[in-house]
């Protein structure tokens, strides 16, 4: 990780000059995690990996593992050779990764900055020479090791032009070279590169023009999320600014009002850097790891205490959630940054104990999997947390399990309000409009059933998941009326079948169109 200040910037999204041949897909590491500040530190005393961590990682949801690793630090200075006891290490854990059927990324980790901080102005054959012989013996040692493990050349490279972005991808060219002509499976295996100015999106997007060449064209491009900087990274206030405790369009605090993110930067600043990476890299059959991203756990800031402090959690799993999914939505495939500090400390990043290897930061974790992330306290969204009965415009009808059932799979219909409890649900905002609607009476979500997508889909009642199927974005469309969005499938809607107004009416989504038989009103039961 490069603790770098991200200034606003404009870059030109060059076009890279690659072949319109299909490329082949890397399998996707939707969820991954990283053995930060681990087998990648050069100082005495940092956490030993266990197979008891890397089995917690696995059962979290996560199903990728980065491994960044200091090769240079545990090398003969003179001869370029690797000690066998930390290649045996490295082994050990891709191994123990391997077998919780993770994908497995190795790299070469800061490492005294023996690469990312040379001198970039012109090509190094002594830097180019120790470079090959590294990936050569870590190439030849993983060779037959399957397709879910992927090396990455480098991490967070001090380039800062693009001339020098240049010098960069001739080391990177002899890299790729090293690794290929060690045969077997390394013939094919994914291979990543990092953009230049610390992994920066916005340099990425204005320097790279062209990718090394690769016979097997199973080349993949690395970058790293840490913004806004004072949000994600800052530990202390600044004469250009402060630090930031709350990111989000619905997590900013009426107390702490100076410590908010602003708009610019929240979730629209997300996506943009996203839709570069997508235009440049993805679109073109490029698969871009976001290989490092988190914020700062603020636990022990000075007067950040009580429902502030709740906030300020609630909204870092916001932000992991938010980044997590947007990426996920563009093909990219992200990797969060876990510094080893046990999932207590302040300023810090962790998420296990590494001693004992158990989760600590449940919320977090289910966040960065998939899951929803903690709701503001006191609610927050368009709506307000309670329960409601929710009454269709064009029926006048109520939202209702059908029968006064409470088993999962119990169908949702619409009919005639009569107080029933099976006619009342509790509202919990997660974040952006986003809220889970729970029967009081089974205490089960409205789900949409099996996830699927299609016109006709049935609705229904499931134990809570986490699942964006169970997941429903309220829009306001006037009037005290609201389109109801499942997560899984944006482009649909709540809606009673036919136009109905009849009792026991069906409840299923389809397509938006703007019907009064897709718009609800949330009213006190």
């Amino acid at each position: 990780m490069l603790k770098r200040l991200i200034v606003p910037a404009i870059a030109l999204t060059c076009s890279l000059a690659l072949s319109t041949t299909v490329r082949a897909q890397l399998a996707t590491p939707t969820y991954g995690w990283n053995l930060g500040n681990t087998l990648d530190a050069t100082w005495s005393g940092a956490p030993a990996p266990t197979k008891a961590l890397i089995d917690s990682v696995a059962a979290a949801g996560f199903n990728t593992i980065r491994i960044p690793c200091a090769w240079d630090h545990n090398a003969d200075p003179t001869t370029h050779q690797i000690n066998a006891t930390f290649m045996a290490t490295v082994t050990q854990v891709v191994n123990w990764a391997l077998a919780d059927n993770l994908t497995v990324i190795i790299n070469d980790h800061w490492d005294g900055g023996w690469f990312e901080d040379s001198n970039f102005n012109s090509f190094d054959s002594n830097i180019n020479a120790k470079l090959v012989s590294y990936w050569t013996q870590i190439a030849n040692n993983f060779q037959n090791d399957g397709s879910k493990l992927l090396f990455a050349c480098a991490n967070e490279p001090n380039v800062s032009s693009q001339a020098q972005t240049a010098v960069l991808f001739q080391y990177y060219q002899s890299f790729v070279n090293a690794v290929r002509a060690t045969g077997g499976n390394n013939s094919t295996r994914w291979l990543v590169i990092e953009g230049p100015g610390g992994a920066n999106i916005d340099d990425t997007a204005s320097w790279v023009t062209s990718m090394p060449y690769d016979p097997a064209s199973h080349l993949a491009f690395e970058v790293h999320y840490y913004a806004p900087y004072q949000y994600a990274l800052m530990t202390a206030d600044a004469t250009w600014g402060n630090m930031w405790y709350f990111w989000g369009q619905n997590y900013h605090s009426s107390t702490m009002t100076t410590r908010n993110a602003t708009s610019a930067w929240e979730e629209s600043y997300v996506n943009a850097e996203f839709q570069k990476m997508y235009n440049q890299f993805t679109s073109k059959g490029i698969p871009v790891l976001v290989g490092e991203f988190g914020a700062i756990r603020r636990t022990g800031t000075t007067g950040l205490t009580g429902t502030d402090l709740d906030l300020h959690l609630a909204s870092r799993t916001y932000f992991d959630r938010y980044v997590v999914t947007e990426a996920n939505n563009l093909g990219l495939k992200p990797c969060y940054w876990d510094d080893a500090d046990n999932g207590t400390g302040n300023n810090a990043f962790g998420l296990f104990d590494r001693s004992t290897g158990a989760l600590v930061r449940t919320d977090d974790a289910h966040a960065l999997t998939g899951g929803a992330a903690l709701p503001p306290p006191g609610g927050g969204g368009i709506i307000p947390n309670g329960v409601y009965k929710i009454i269709s415009k064009n029926s006048g009808s109520a939202l209702e399990v059908a029968g006064l059932l409470t088993a999962n799979g119990s169908n949702v219909d619409q009919w005639g309000y009569w107080g029933g409890v099976n006619q009342e649900w509790t509202l919990t905002h997660l974040g952006n409009n986003v809220y889970t609607i729970t029967g009081v009476q089974s205490g089960r979500a409205l789900d949409v059933y099996q996830k699927k997508t299609a016109n006709g889909t049935n609705v229904d009642i499931w134990d809570s998941n986490g699942g964006t199927n169970q997941q429903w974005q309220l829009t306001s469309v006037g009037n005290g009326y609201y389109r109801l969005t499942p997560m899984n499938a944006t482009g649909s809607c709540l809606d009673v079948n036919g136009v109905s107004t009849a009792n026991g009416a069906n409840v299923q989504i389809w397509q938006y169109v703007g019907g009064p038989n897709q718009q609800w009103s949330f009213q006190a039961p």
